[in-house]
Order: structure tokens, then sequence, then C-alpha cells
């Protein structure tokens, strides 16, 4: 780091000198305008763009009738979480119909993306989404809203063995992987841009604080997944009323630290935070228990319910990380 000292000059300007070996690598000239731009950690940049412009990052992918339909949507979605503002899919030949049906698919499963042009041997995909109109909070609040949602719907089940609602439970799923996928391409898309993170008025540490409580909320949905797949197994079982019981007070046990804890974030409350890496204690416990109990029952109910009350425990022990997330966040804030 160079270190440079502010000067006074007219009695009321303070001015710094520029670096000489910047000014020539930039062929600065005298009398031209600089860019500054107040960061939101308090720093200054300075640069050369005063003129906005949106980066376009374009990332092409060659094709051929041989490309292999599910590898392709893999890296179509790499592509999307890295950042690239524009995806180009070419071929020597006619682009198969496998490879268009990824397309299709990719730009249902992912927010903001359409083909933007079409022809026999290419396809041209962009990002029609401005990352300020999802800003992250509203994002992680909506993600916390439908894992939940999901977890109460599989619990339910448990008494009224509707696989409509398990139905729903998978539909919802793809949906928090859509809103996590989203978290991880604005942030990338950060640390690329810094700028970004000033139009979104929020800091890039901030930033990686919501894209680590994004991919927790999104584990903890495909925990729920796993609650409701194991219940449906339990469908046409008479389980034991007094196992459905604990489970249901388990599961409320581990929503309450999830409800909390999201809401200690949002609310900055770091008290409350340490309360709820305190109940998961409780919450093991009771696991515990009902797989002792369970044990004693036919060999696929104590199989099934020992998945959900590891999917349970574990939801509590993830929600428990976003309590020590929350506290992290606050103590750094806390300057």
């Amino acid at each position: 780091m160079e270190i440079r000292k502010v000067q006074m000059t007219g009695g009321s300007s303070y001015v710094i000198t520029l670096p000489k070996e910047w000014i020539k690598s930039n062929n600065i000239i005298k009398n031209e305008p600089l860019g500054l731009i107040n960061k939101p950690d308090g720093s200054l940049l300075i640069t050369t763009e005063i003129k906005e412009k949106k980066m376009q990052r374009i990332k092409e992918f060659s094709v051929n009738e041989k490309t292999n339909d599910a590898f392709l949507l893999r890296q179509l979605i790499g592509a999307y979480i890295a950042g690239y503002g524009s995806i180009k899919i070419k071929s020597a030949d006619k682009v198969s119909l496998k490879v268009r049906s990824s397309v299709r698919k990719f730009t249902q499963i992912t927010i903001g993306q359409e083909v933007v042009e079409e022809s026999d041997k290419t396809i041209v995909i962009k990002d029609l989404l401005k990352p300020a109109e999802m800003p992250f909070n509203s994002t992680i609040k909506r993600m916390h809203l439908m894992v939940k949602s999901m977890h109460e719907d599989a619990i339910k089940t448990l008494e009224n063995g509707n696989k409509k609602i398990i139905e729903g439970i998978m539909l919802k799923e793809n949906d928090v992987d859509r809103l996590h996928w989203l978290v991880a391409r604005q942030y990338n898309m950060m640390l690329q841009d810094l700028d970004l993170a000033e139009k979104m008025d929020i800091t890039l540490t901030m930033a990686s604080t919501y894209f680590l409580i994004s991919r927790i909320i999104e584990r903890m949905g495909d925990h729920v997944v796993r609650i409701a797949k194991n219940v449906q197994k339990l469908t046409g079982d008479r389980l034991d009323k007094k196992i459905k019981e604990k489970i249901q007070n388990a599961s409320d046990i581990a929503l309450n630290i999830f409800n909390k804890s999201i809401g200690s974030f949002f609310r900055k409350e770091i008290d409350s935070s340490n309360r709820n890496i305190d109940s998961v204690q409780i919450l093991g416990a009771l696991c515990e228990e009902i797989n002792s109990y369970a044990t004693k029952k036919s060999g696929t109910i104590a199989l099934s319910v020992g998945y959900i009350t590891e999917s349970i425990r574990r939801i509590g022990e993830y929600a428990e990380d976003l309590s020590e997330i929350a506290i992290n966040s606050l103590v750094n804030e806390d300057k």
C-alpha cells in the first residue's frame, strides 16, 4: 500500500496527489476528468470510466450430435451461477432436439434467462433480470417461508397421507433451488463488478453472508424432501400415535429454531440468536428418544422414522448455523 498525505489548497479544498505510474499507465492527461465512487465500506474508488457501462460477459458452448443433454444442462446452470450475462450455444451442424430441450428446461428452472436469438446452428440466451430488482433480503425471506411451508406440509401428511401434498413439496423444492441459484449468481456478479454492490446498496461482506444463508436454507429444503419421501413410505402403515406426537414435537422445535434464527438475523437480535443455539440440544435429545422408541417397531417403520428424525435434527442444526452466522454478522457490524 502506498501512503500519501492529504493537503489543503486555497484554504478550503483538500487535495491528494496521484501516483505518477498510474497516471502514465492509464494515459491520463492534464484536465482529464476522473470518476470518484464512494464505496459502502468507506473507501474511495478512482476510475477513468466516467460513463456507466453494463458488464456483459459471454459464455459459449459448442455442441454436436454426441452432446450429453444432462451434462449440457449442468454447464448452463454453472454459467448462470457464474454470472454470465449472455450464453451462446453453437453447432457446426443443426442443433439437435435434445440440446434444444436442455435449453428450454434451463430457461424454465432459472430466473431471468430467455432465448433472444435462435437459428439452425446457434441459440443465444440472455439475462433479462436486473439484479437490483431482486434484493438479497427479499429472496432470503421468500426462501424461508417456502421451506417452512414445505416442512409443515410434510409433517401433516403423517396424519392424512395426502400424496398431492408431497408432490407439491417437490415442486416447491425446485423453486427454492432457483432462488438459491439466483443469490449465488448475484454474489458472483458482485465479485466481478464491485459497482453492483453499490447499486444494490449492500457491502460485499453482507452479500457473502446472504449467500451462506441461502445455501443453508437450500440444504434444509433437501432434508424436507427427504422427510416427505419417508412419510410417503409410511402411508398405509399403522404408525404409533406416540411416535407421531413426538415427531410433531421435534418438528415444531426445529421450525421454531429456524423461524427465530431468520427473525433474529433480520431484527439484528444477537441475544435471541444465542438462545436459539442452546435449543438445538433439546431437539437432539428428543430425536434420540424417538429413534430408540421406533427401533421396537417393524424394520420398515423403524427405518423410515429414523430418516425422518435425522432430517428434522439436521434442519435444527442448520438453523443453529443460521444463528451463528447472525451472531458473526452482528459482531462484525458492531465496530
